[in-house]
């Protein structure tokens, strides 16, 4: 069936590169329709799917990891690395799904539809906003297809929680949601920058979503630093104390999480705050040197409604550099990673 549906010293990517997005997603067979239009059906892309249909997710229903590298038009191709998909097959975004439990809880799901080699269906995923328990039952109650993209798009964005402190150009600290565009922050390459875009939303933090809080002191932070999973946080080791071959690390921090100094804080909403200057900067929010959001591919249809596309085709320094040579992945990481990376970057 078809789809219808220093800053000389900083090192350079290819121009136009973006980073492969690693989603959790489930399968759209997990999903049985067990009342409704469409009984005993699995749930597929918005053209088929009925409203108040009931599914039913499978009891041994696991999700995996879909990686995937958005294309410049707008959808997206499954990359090298990934569990779920076939490399190098086209992904567009279906929908977003907004499904009620029994307890009258709404919840919100991307669906993400993977097309052959002839444009036909080859696999239907499903990205949950929130998490899901498997033999829940959820009835479908909305399908949208206009905000979908910007969804998956906030899912990509690194974000800061509101009342995060920035350290400004004055060396001042102000909290993020008291800035304005226009405003000088202290970056670590390149001093003082200009604030070009502040963007904000509002998201339930619950499961893979939920923010990270890395508590005062764990690494040599005065007060608690809140902000999403995925954000990269730059950290200058004064000995390699993670095998990493370098002494300036990028770490995520939800690689950090321990349970204890790091964890991640599930239940409720959670205003997230995006800071985006000409480059893609490192600054200060709570005296730890963190990522700004960096606008490709991934991130670009979260701003398109609200920044000019003067200030877009303005952004160039958002294509050379993508830091990726500073980033660490999990293999070097442990339990004990955020109490290493605070001895060796104490002065």
């Amino acid at each position: 069936m078809n789809a219808s549906s220093p800053s000389s010293d900083r090192p350079n990517s290819p121009s136009g590169s973006a980073l492969a997005q690693s989603i959790p997603v489930y399968r759209a067979e997990d999903f049985l329709v067990i009342d409704g239009a469409n009984i005993d059906d699995t749930l597929s892309f918005a053209d088929e799917a009925v409203l108040d249909d009931v599914y039913e997710l499978g009891t041994r229903a696991q999700r995996h990891r879909l990686s995937i590298h958005a294309q410049s038009g707008g959808d997206f191709r499954v990359a090298q690395d990934t569990q779920a998909g076939i490399p190098d097959a086209r992904v567009i975004v279906d929908s977003c799904m907004t499904v009620m439990t029994l307890d009258g809880t709404t919840l919100e799901m991307l669906l993400l539809v993977e097309l052959d080699s002839e444009a036909h269906v080859a696999s239907v995923h499903v990205l949950p906003l929130a998490p899901l328990a498997p033999n829940g039952h959820y009835r479908l109650v909305g399908i949208e297809r206009e905000n979908a993209a910007r969804k998956l798009a906030q899912v990509a964005c690194v974000s800061f929680s509101r009342g995060t402190n920035i350290t400004m150009s004055s060396g001042a600290q102000r909290p993020i949601e008291d800035l304005k565009v226009g405003d000088k922050v202290l970056t670590r390459d390149d001093g003082g920058q200009e604030i070009r875009w502040i963007g904000q939303h509002t998201v339930r933090a619950v499961g893979d979503f939920a923010p990270i809080v890395i508590k005062a002191g764990t690494l040599n932070n005065t007060n608690d630093l809140v902000v999403s999973p995925d954000h990269r946080l730059f950290i200058y080791q004064r000995r390699d104390a993670l095998g990493a071959g370098r002494s300036e690390v990028l770490v995520k921090a939800r690689h950090l999480v321990n349970g204890d100094t790091v964890t991640q804080q599930d239940g409720g909403f959670i205003d997230y705050f995006q800071l985006l200057f000409d480059q893609h900067e490192i600054i200060y929010a709570e005296g730890i040197a963190a990522e700004t959001l960096l606008v490709d591919t991934r991130t670009r249809p979260a701003l398109t409604d609200t920044v000019s596309s003067e200030v877009l085709e303005a952004l160039s320094g958002h294509s050379g550099w993508l830091h990726e040579e500073f980033e660490v992945g999990s293999e070097l990481l442990g339990p004990d990673a955020a109490d290493k990376l605070r001895k060796a970057s104490k002065r």
